[in-house]
């Protein structure tokens, strides 16, 4: 499915849906074309959504016999209480019809259901599956300003969303077709003047029901839309919680999470309230339409012009063309949300991915760690280049520290060497080979990284420190934990290695960061890339992973970003950045002869005194 494209209407996430405020979309959704899009999905599945179907109508039509069967019965009842002679071979053939009629229709409602509920999770499945597979394939700059809650809600909520629709919705319409169409031939064939009335009682019915889908549409797409925001509000304050109390941002964040709940309860509040009237409505032009029947139906008797069995059938067949309108009412509701739902998941499979690398080599592996920068440049906006013309030629197997003021570009340059993104000039070799004609897996390969914020997923301290990386012994983990100076710590534990870690582990942000420290250290990657690596530990704890860092970028290029000028006094070259540029380059005691920036900065962290350019 990776390469499908789903064609989508207009649809502006920015834009207020719904709400109290009737913040409704600009322009109604194509909820057709979401369903086509569903359909395109889904095509793999075919055979069981035709089976399904044709199994939901084959049922509905074996229960538009009843009625006839019912009528049948009824007259020879009322013949046997007229001449006291009841025909009782003909009355239980005529049940014994009725049953296998009734027998077969559940039979195959039956297995439409277990048709549809296969149908519907598999999709599930499959869309989860391209979802997952379509975060591996998005550009990273697209994470930038993706919000990760309402990313979470369409992978979950919506999918869920539509899965459930699939399951109720489809069957019960086609279904509800074939008992009202069925139902109109035979009240036709039966009495013209009855179909009549009973279609009039209705028609009224039915346009209310067409009116309410109408305005509810908005208030379906505003509930997934709010769903997703109040999702990422919540992801992002839970993860931030810390800084919003210390910052005392309790009572703002209490009012965006407000406004957000406010909007979502409105929309969900419309959208249902308009669906559960539906049915009402229905039921009320159904309970209508018995009583005209029955009193016309009546008049019509006395005059010897139906029998008591037709008004009985009529009454069913009522049941069975009013009952379909309800249906379609109700599945209305369950449409309506899963084209929305659709709208955002397929807008997210739709996102534009990182150019196919299938022809890149895969199986890259330098010699000696050669890189070297060549006139590159790069902006993360359009038309906005933050690095302008950087050129540096790193030798094999150099220590090189980056340096610089905040927004100086020194992460930037590291996110270039990864090929997290594309230059837009310049290039990037490693041992002479452009890292373009390298596959991004190929470049990954060739890093080991440790960032400024240490990442722990839930799991044993083991396997966090061997993520990824195969065939790893006990003892190459010990070897880096004790290289790092967290053994200690790990073997007080109670399972040691073996210590499940999750979000509320008792470890401190520095133990946290050593263990990053150690996963890196295992990889045992050509090229190295630290990134404020220290920068969670005290001062003390400092020298020892330093240690520990100059044992790993022994015979390794390195890139180290540091903030702490201390880390970086045996650099093999230092480069000092600003606004993009390399300003400044040289070993520490170089640049601090020259007094220049990189001594400012010096004399700024270690003698109190700012001295200017």
């Amino acid at each position: 499915m990776a390469k499908e494209t789903y064609e989508l209407g207009s649809v502006n996430m920015k834009t207020h849906f719904g709400g109290p405020r009737e913040k409704a979309a600009e322009k109604p959704h194509d909820f057709k074309k979401a369903w086509m899009m569903l359909c395109r999905y889904g095509k793999k599945e075919m055979p069981l959504l035709i089976g399904s179907l044709a199994a939901a109508a084959a049922g509905a039509l074996f229960s538009l016999f009843g009625p006839a069967e019912l009528s049948a019965i009824t007259d020879k009842v009322n013949e046997g209480m007229q001449t006291q002679i009841f025909d009782l071979s003909s009355i239980t053939a005529i049940v014994m019809n009725l049953l296998m009629l009734y027998t077969l229709s559940f039979i195959l409602t039956y297995m439409q259901s277990f048709m549809m509920v296969s149908l519907s999770q598999r999709m599930a499945f499959s869309m989860r599956e391209d979802c997952s597979r379509k975060l591996n394939r998005l550009p990273l700059k697209k994470f930038d300003s993706q919000n990760f809650g309402d990313l979470i809600s369409r992978v979950t909520n919506d999918i869920d969303t539509i899965t459930e629709a699939m399951r109720m919705a489809l069957a019960e319409v086609v279904s509800a077709a074939v008992l009202f169409i069925g139902a109109v031939i035979l009240m036709v064939q039966t009495n013209v003047l009855l179909a009549c009335i009973a279609a009039a009682s209705s028609l009224m019915g039915f346009l209310m029901m067409n009116l309410i889908i109408r305005k509810s549409q908005k208030y379906f797409v505003g509930n997934s839309h709010y769903l997703g925001l109040i999702n990422g509000h919540i992801e992002e304050i839970f993860a931030s919680h810390p800084i919003v109390q210390v910052y005392n941002g309790e009572r703002p964040e209490k009012k965006k999470f407000d406004e957000y709940n406010g909007d979502l309860y409105e929309n969900g509040w419309k959208s249902q309230f308009m669906s559960g009237i539906m049915m009402p409505v229905m039921e009320f032009a159904g309970d209508f339409g018995y009583v005209a029947v029955c009193i016309v139906g009546a008049v019509l008797a006395s005059q010897s012009k139906i029998t008591f069995g037709t008004i009985v059938a009529f009454i069913v067949y009522v049941k069975l063309f009013t009952q379909p309108l309800g249906q379609v009412a109700q599945s209305a509701t369950s449409l309506q949300s899963a084209a929305a739902a659709a709208e955002r998941v397929f807008a997210y499979l739709n996102e534009k991915e990182m150019s196919d690398e299938s022809n890149k080599i895969n199986d890259f592996k330098p010699e000696r760690g050669h890189v070297v920068f060549d006139h590159v440049k790069f902006g993360y906006v359009k038309n906005h280049t933050i690095i302008h013309d950087f050129s540096i030629d790193i030798k094999p197997g150099e220590k090189v520290a980056i340096v610089g003021p905040t927004g100086a570009g020194k992460t930037t340059i590291v996110n270039l060497l990864m090929r997290f993104y594309e230059l837009d000039g310049g290039r990037i070799l490693i041992d002479n080979k452009d890292i373009t004609e390298l596959s991004r897996e190929n470049v990954h390969q060739l890093f080991g990284m440790v960032l400024q914020d240490s990442w722990i997923f839930e799991d044993t301290i083991k396997n966090n420190i061997i993520y990824s990386k195969p065939n790893v012994t006990d003892e190459e983990v010990k070897a880096a934990c004790k290289a790092v100076g967290i053994d200690h710590f790990i073997e007080s534990l109670s399972d040691g290695y073996d210590t499940i870690l999750k979000d509320d582990s008792n470890l401190s942000s520095g133990q946290r960061q050593l263990l990053t420290i150690a996963r890196a250290m295992v990889a045992d990657q050509p090229l190295l890339i630290l990134d404020e690596a220290t920068s969670s530990v005290d001062t003390r704890t400092e020298q020892n992973v330093q240690n520990a860092l100059n044992q790993l970028t022994e015979g390794r290029t390195s890139f180290t970003i540091a903030h702490r000028l201390s880390t970086i006094r045996n650099a093999d070259i230092i480069l000092v950045m600003n606004a993009g540029d390399i300003i400044e380059k040289g070993k520490h005691d170089e640049l601090l002869a020259e007094k220049g920036f990189y001594y400012n900065l010096w004399e700024s962290q270690f003698n109190g005194s700012i001295e200017t350019e």
